[in-house]
């Protein structure tokens, strides 16, 4: 049987992620300064104005607005362009009693890791599959690869008349549930006034996409779109207003997996949307890495202010070795599934997040929710 599955990514530059870089730029400057910070920030970029706005409870000094000036200058605005609007305040008092003193400790449990409650309510999910080397949707791979290029090509200057908005998307053909194909790439790229279509396309498949594809060509039936929309001077917050949170799926599984709809950037580890999404996705990644399953989802469901997670769900898609509720009675046995577990486990309280931001959130070894060194307590629990 024949099937398409298509996925997006976007450049640094992008309005949205731009958005999603400085609030996640915030977040590692307050956990800099106090590993116990709370934030919960948004940011909203428009035509020369940037606001900032949110719940910040750190107990050191932080300078949002040198913070925004500097991501701009380094994505490749010019800051001096943008007036910043903070409005920040400190978190409620009344949500940071229920993280400070779960459920569990105020009914008496006396547990260090029960002692911090979910900071929301909600359910997060973890994907993984084995058909590629990162365990992520081939199409949402390789939309990441050409944006990261196109990027690291504007910056390098190995391509010239680029600008810092940009998005591709691939649409890859399945055969039997396995990677057949490159149906379709599409490329729009921001540029001078003075770069004509045609030595855009030129440059975008000479210096990005042979080089993207290498190891999964596409071929002389591939459809290649760059720029379909035709002319892309005016781009960035200029263009099109960003806002946080709105490339969720561009942060996940591009939208081929489940999303529980929380958005991940800019929110400190207490927040369950982005420390129990990291460990859904270590979770699911280690049980394909173990073996027991070619592709996997979990589920993680919290109520706020509790410890516990109240629901907790591996779906295999009939690729398990194991039916899915003893893979999902495994996961309970083997993971401490408790906020406070989670942060120590992952190590979530280090200033990592900006480097999240772009090009998706499991999507480098070098992040803690990306290691397989659970395989063997997997493999072992499963005998």
């Amino acid at each position: 049987m024949i099937t398409y599955k298509t996925a997006e990514s976007v450049c640094i530059g992008h309005p949205d992620k731009l958005c999603d870089l400085i609030a996640d730029n915030i977040v590692d400057a307050c956990l800099r300064k106090d590993k116990a910070s709370r934030v919960a920030c948004e940011v909203m970029a428009t035509k020369g104005k940037i606001i900032v706005a949110g719940e910040i409870t750190c107990s050191g000094k932080v300078d949002i607005c040198f913070i925004v000036k500097n991501v701009l200058r380094e994505v490749g605005y010019n800051p001096w362009k943008f007036t910043v609007f903070v409005f920040v305040h400190q978190q409620s008092a009344d949500i940071a009693a229920g993280v400070d003193n779960a459920l569990e400790a105020r009914n008496g449990i006396n547990d260090p890791y029960g002692s911090v409650g979910a900071g929301d309510q909600g359910t997060v999910y973890g994907y993984a599959t084995n058909e590629t080397h990162e365990n992520l949707p081939l199409p949402l791979v390789l939309s990441h690869r050409i944006v990261k290029r196109i990027d690291n090509c504007r910056k390098g200057k190995l391509i010239k008349g680029i600008l810092p908005d940009g998005k591709a998307q691939v649409t890859v053909e399945y055969e039997d549930g396995k990677p057949k194909r490159v149906k379709t790439i599409v490329v729009s790229v921001q540029h001078d006034k003075g770069k004509t279509q045609e030595e855009l396309k030129t440059d975008i498949i000479n210096n990005v996409l042979w080089q993207c594809f290498e190891d999964f060509p596409f071929d002389d039936d591939t459809e290649i779109l760059i720029n379909p929309s035709g002319r892309f001077v005016e781009g960035g917050p200029a263009a099109d207003t960003g806002l946080t949170g709105r490339k969720i799926m561009v942060d996940t599984y591009g939208g081929l997996a489940s999303h529980g709809g929380g958005a991940l950037c800019g929110k400190d580890p207490t927040k369950v949307d982005r420390s129990g999404a990291y460990m859904a996705r270590y979770i699911a990644k280690n049980i394909v890495w173990s073996g027991l399953a070619e592709k996997c989802e979990v589920a993680l469901s919290y109520a706020i202010g509790k410890a516990n997670p109240v629901a907790v769900d591996v779906t295999s898609f009939g690729t398990g070795k194991l039916t899915d509720d003893q893979l999902t009675n495994i996961v309970q046995d083997v993971f401490n599934l408790r906020p406070a577990a989670i942060i120590e486990k992952l190590r979530l309280r280090n200033s990592i997040y900006s480097d999240t931001a772009v090009y998706g959130h499991f999507n480098s070894c070098l992040f803690p929710w990306e290691d397989v060194n659970m395989y063997t307590n997997l493999r072992k629990a499963a005998e």
